[in-house]
């Protein structure tokens, strides 16, 4: 018999005399302190898990948006926490115990567009006309190493952005791709252009992604790979593997895959001994199950792209020596094996042709949103449904029948 579990929505209050509240995971909140504060079982949600899902609740994001599910008597009902753009962890109360789970997020995806004239900066202008500090930060990532927009932009130049928002319940939801993007300084269009192989690129074919990594440990064997959302056949669980594991011998130097600050040098549950670096341009390295700290790595400390930071180990929720190694962009775990070890690329042959084919109709679209003069359109409130899951699918339902 299949179970359903009605995931909760608005509305839920007066469909089903529930109350729903939204919050944000807080900064350094691990999830074992999230269950004490909310008097949910250990033993059930945590320490009962299998190591994979006990694992996965380290991955939890500050500032991420959870929704809880109360009764009248203020009883937790659910808890949806999203970990990223695919799965969600889902706990839930069924016949008076908790469950925990792992579920695909129930999201939207809409491409987007709108074109603005420079008032003060590029940055400033995206917020002002959007609201969004993330696709401001894009943006002006995306165009850093390529022009100097304090020395050649002018008041009155002309931007333009296509870009794809994903929405969960109604509202923005992780950070926005941007598809291509256009700014007019002193008569020359410059443009940005997303390719195929998920890199961006300008006119020319080049690629302008500024941030290169460096494989954290040499000479070792790939054992695990990138994966946001999995169903296993066998356990009929969805997992996520959210980086590369590289099986090493214990002891072997692990090094920053590239220059930054570490923001955390410590011991966890799940990851063990654990080393985060933050990056320039919102990126963010993570180094799990080491054996030990180099001498004098410690938080606050800046170290240089291939110093040893580090060595392999298997401490924490691991079966042996490895190094699990995670990269993320603004908070959005991202396949490593993307960027490391990749040179600057320059498109030939047929490549090169199927990218110009696609800037062609890139640079179409955004003259016609030039034309137009299409404005920031604020997202519709959401539509009055609730979602329900079953085993083998999920659907959307309109509460009032």
């Amino acid at each position: 018999m299949i179970r359903y579990f009605i995931l909760f929505l608005f509305l839920f209050s007066a469909v089903f005399a529930s109350s729903v509240q939204d919050f944000r995971w807080k900064s350094g909140e691990t999830y074992l302190v999230f269950l004490e504060k909310n008097k949910l079982p250990l033993k059930e949600l945590y320490y009962n898990l299998d190591k994979d899902d006990q694992k996965l609740t380290e991955e939890i994001r500050s500032g991420v948006n959870c929704q809880i599910l109360k009764d009248t008597n203020d009883t937790i009902q659910q808890v949806l926490i999203p970990m990223n753009d695919e799965l969600q962890i889902h706990i839930y109360k069924n016949n008076g115990s908790y469950k925990f789970e792992a579920i695909p997020i129930i999201s939207e995806t809409k491409t987007e567009s709108f074109t603005i004239k420079i008032n003060h900066s590029p940055y400033l202008d995206i917020i002002k006309a959007t609201g969004s500090k993330k696709l401001a930060q894009i943006f002006v990532a995306s165009f850093k190493n390529s022009l100097n927009f304090k020395r050649d932009l002018r008041k009155g130049d002309t931007l333009a952005l296509l870009y794809e928002q994903k929405y969960r319940l109604g509202k923005p939801f992780s950070m926005p791709i941007l598809k291509v993007a256009m700014i007019e300084m002193r008569g020359k269009k410059h443009y940005i252009y997303l390719n195929k192989d998920d890199r961006y690129y300008d006119e020319k074919g080049h690629e302008v992604e500024g941030f290169l990594l460096a494989k954290p440990v040499r000479n070792a064997r790939i054992s695990s790979r990138f994966t946001k959302r999995r169903y296993h056949p066998v356990l009929k669980k969805y997992r996520a593997h959210l980086g590369v594991d590289y099986a090493a011998r214990r002891g072997t130097p692990i090094v920053a895959a590239g220059s930054g600050r570490i923001i955390f040098a410590g011991r966890t549950r799940g990851y063990g001994n654990l080393i985060k670096i933050r990056h320039s341009d919102g990126y963010m390295t993570l180094y799990a199950h080491q054996k030990s700290f180099r001498r004098g790595i410690r938080k606050g400390k800046y170290v240089k792209k291939g110093q040893t930071i580090g060595y392999v180990g298997t401490t924490g929720l691991s079966t042996g020596p490895h190094l699990h190694f995670g990269l993320y962009k603004h908070g959005r775990a991202i396949n490593p094996l993307r960027v490391v070890q990749v040179t600057t690329k320059k498109l030939k042959g047929k490549e090169k042709k199927a990218f110009i084919k696609l800037r062609d109709n890139y640079n179409k679209q955004i003259q016609k949103i030039i034309e137009d003069n299409i404005t920031y359109k604020k997202p519709k409130a959401i539509e009055k449904t609730c979602y329900i899951y079953t085993k083998k699918q999920e659907k959307k339902v309109d509460p009032n029948g």
